[in-house]
């Protein structure tokens, strides 16, 4: 999987010695610029934007969010918690399956329950109707899978074969729309506007008999809006014409978009040794820093790597063999105590890192590369780690 994104911007001149490692360091000035576009486009196109916490989720920053976007989306009750407490605006929840013990409470936070089939709707009823009575006051939503697939790489995308994800649109039935407000689909990932489009031209017949009747409709995420490259002229021209055909409020949820090119991860080389090519062992691990990397696969851009010299094969700390995040060539030494920085790092990275191994989890930094400020938010230590165990 490639990734579009690894503009440096004003990490270019960013001290890495100036933070401990490892560390992800978040520019609170290119957020803010990824906002007002996200922002400039909500505005124009006369729809509302969420950001999505499964993506990006340093509460830290939430009134900087809250100045510029509609809310957030969330992926269940902690994620709608951790919204309620932290966050302004509408809260949107979408889970695959919701546990019955935890559907109030989500109920009591969320503005739109968004449900993965109507068999959930159907089966929670009665704590639904006794959420309503007792005050709470929240839109029924329904996930539909277009039966459209885009994605470069089946595991991420919701469209492919078999999926789990959304009920397929092919089987709605005037019962199943009856039990809804507004219908949501998330279907992309790193994604332009034409993907958004083809999709949009296969579900467009499926739901054509209820324009008018259901109040919204959720294109989710995976739009990369904020990428430079990105056709924001064009998407606000077809969200327009969306709401024009639907007669609904148009929502999207960014997650990268909010994010992109915001956050670096900071690491220094531990050793370095030879086995048919130089390789380096750092204190950053794929495996428990950036999951991505092996997952996907993708290969992270590194901040200011050279394009001539001899690779070397970096790997992180843990025992796993395939803790390996790539080969570079480092714009420094290869020693030990070297700095480098991994770039776009803000999203996903920070919220899928683990302490498998007892690899330390990277600190969390501040910087404003308008003012200059420096602020840690978080250190993790060994307590971080021994309070996750039995």
């Amino acid at each position: 999987m490639e990734t579009r994104a690894g503009d440096p911007g004003a990490f270019a001149r960013f001290d890495l010695n100036r933070v401990d490692s490892p560390a992800f360091v978040v520019d609170a000035a290119k957020l803010r610029e990824n906002l007002r576009i996200l922002a400039d486009v909500r505005d124009r196109a006369g729809i509302k934007v969420l950001a999505a916490l499964k993506a990006f989720s340093m509460w830290s920053v939430a009134p900087i969010i809250g100045e510029y976007l509609d809310g957030v989306c969330t992926s269940g009750l902690w994620e709608a918690l951790l919204a309620g407490e932290h966050y302004d605006g509408e809260i949107a929840t979408y889970c695959a399956a919701y546990k019955p013990e935890d559907l109030n409470e989500i109920c009591r936070l969320s503005d739109h329950v968004i449900f993965n089939s109507p068999r959930q709707i159907e089966r929670f009823a009665d704590i639904l109707e006794l959420s309503r009575n007792r005050g709470n006051s929240f839109d029924i939503g329904l996930r539909v899978n277009p039966l459209h697939a885009e994605g470069e790489v089946p595991r991420y995308d919701p469209c492919a074969p078999h999926s789990r994800l959304g009920f397929p649109i092919d089987q709605l039935t005037e019962e199943h729309m009856a039990l809804v407000d507004g219908i949501h689909m998330h279907t992309l990932c790193e994604q332009d506007l034409e993907p958004l489009k083809r999709t949009w031209d296969k579900a467009f017949d499926h739901l054509e008999p209820w324009f008018g009747e259901f109040k919204w409709l959720n294109f989710g995420g995976g739009h990369h809006i904020t990428r430079a490259d990105y056709q924001r002229e064009e998407l606000i021209e077809f969200l327009q014409d969306v709401k024009d055909d639907t007669g609904a409020e148009i929502y999207l949820e960014p997650g990268e978009a909010v994010a992109l090119d915001a956050g670096i991860l900071v690491g220094t080389v531990l050793d370095t040794h030879w086995n048919g090519m130089p390789l380096a062992i750092t204190d950053v691990s794929a495996t428990c820093h950036m999951p991505d990397v092996i997952e996907a696969p993708y290969r992270p851009a590194m901040l200011g790597e050279l394009d001539a010299g001899e690779a070397v094969r970096l790997g992180g700390p843990s025992c796993l063999a395939g803790d390996v995040i790539g080969d570079y060539r480092l714009p420094v030494a290869v020693e030990p105590g070297q700095r480098f920085a991994f770039l776009d790092q803000a999203h996903y990275s920070m919220v899928k890192t683990t302490t498998f191994n007892g690899v330390p989890l990277p600190s969390i930094w501040l910087w404003d590369s308008e003012t200059d400020s420096l602020e840690q938010i978080r250190k993790f230590g060994y307590e971080d780690f021994r309070d996750r165990l039995s």
